[in-house]
């Protein structure tokens, strides 16, 4: 960790990650140019070759460069208006996740009972209260700050409303945004989402979902204003957008009235040492809806989804949807909000965050 004074900053190779990717972004290194060596590069900015190596290993998961053997790293990200990505031969796709992939092993049963008991001991007949429409203060409170501190995701616990499964929260979203709108997906998708618009009668699309993300002439065809997209992982295909497809999201959204629904599932198991970076946060328009779930995290049994609406869309949902009530039991939500609060739930991601990695490294060893 870099130090001033008294506090601790990002690591080195963090800072030096952040300004190689500004200056793609910004046009400085151009699509298909040679960075600087990593000797030079360790010259320049005073850092170890082992710190340049991990920088440019990121910025190559990312996809904004791509390593060519004896020759070096070449930029493979070109800003713009739907840029047409530059072909990678090293990219990873991952495998569809599948039950056994979960890890439920790695659970820490002990502390989620000590939460229960904490819950009960202190809450006594509160536990049975009903929360706001959209959901527990303590629990928005305790998401707002795990997601500040592990993902960089700033918001209020007021844009933060809580839902019984994703399920759930798509058609909130569908009431909040308006049936007379073109809904686009990704093709393939999770099945449950394309059942749930067409449950809800409205119009949708289906893009076709390529080697980095939905193609680009899907995305410019598209008659849609609200797209549903799962950039880190999508299901089945296990594709992962890279930073070109993800900034030609950024892209299609910048267009007055409309939406991206960031589907951001799984992402807290990326087995990078650096959070894969949610669209919410690079969005320079404050029109995505990010959603998440701890189906998947936790388990599918809890039933608990989240999303964080942009400032402008959180009067108009209490608008449309404030009578209702959370359906998730109030001594659930402080249940889990005591878990995340405590910092077990932060312990346990990474605790399968590693479990993966030495998996990987294991099959690496193997191959």
């Amino acid at each position: 960790m870099a130090r001033t004074g008294n506090s601790v900053t990002e690591p080195k190779y963090l800072i030096l990650y952040k300004k190689i990717a500004k200056d793609i972004a910004g046009g400085i290194y151009k699509a298909g140019e040679k960075l600087p060596s990593k000797r030079t590069l360790s010259e320049e900015h005073g850092m170890s070759l082992v710190t340049v190596e991990h920088a440019l290993e990121l910025l190559a998961d990312e996809g904004y460069i791509q390593p060519r053997e004896r020759s070096g790293y070449y930029v493979s990200f070109a800003p713009g208006h739907f840029s047409p990505p530059v072909a990678s031969a090293s990219k990873q796709v991952f495998a569809p996740m599948k039950a056994e992939d979960l890890p439920g092993p790695l659970f820490p049963f002990s502390a989620w009972a000590k939460a229960i008991r904490l819950i009960l001991s202190e809450r006594d007949r509160r536990i049975f209260e009903r929360s706001a429409y959209n959901g527990h203060e303590e629990l928005r409170r305790a998401i707002s700050g795990f997601l500040a501190r592990s993902r960089g995701i700033v918001c209020t616990q007021d844009q933060i409303v809580i839902g019984s499964g994703s399920a759930f929260l798509y058609e909130r979203l569908i009431q909040l945004l308006g049936r007379d709108r073109i809904y686009a997906i990704e093709s393939p998708s999770y099945h449950m989402i394309e059942r749930v618009y067409r449950s809800e009668n409205v119009d949708i699309e289906m893009l076709a979902v390529g080697s980095d993300g939905i193609l680009t002439e899907e995305l410019l065809n598209t008659r849609a204003s609200v797209l549903h997209v799962t950039p880190y992982r999508s299901f089945p295909s296990g594709v992962t957008a890279d930073a070109g497809k993800r900034a030609e999201y950024l892209d299609w959204a910048s267009e007055q009235g409309r939406y991206i629904i960031e589907d951001d599932v799984e992402s807290e198991f990326t087995v990078l040492t650096k959070n894969y970076e949610p669209l919410f946060t690079l969005a320079q328009k404050k029109n995505i809806i990010y959603m998440n779930s701890f189906s998947v995290t936790l388990s599918a049994a809890l039933r608990i989804s989240y999303m964080i609406l942009p400032d402008s869309l959180t009067a108009a949902y209490k608008e449309k949807a404030g009578f209702y009530s959370c359906p998730v039991p109030t001594f659930e939500q402080l249940i889990l909000a005591e878990f995340i609060r405590s910092g077990e739930f932060e312990r346990y991601i990474n605790r399968v965050r590693r479990e993966k990695r030495a998996q990987l490294r294991k099959k690496d060893q193997e191959a």
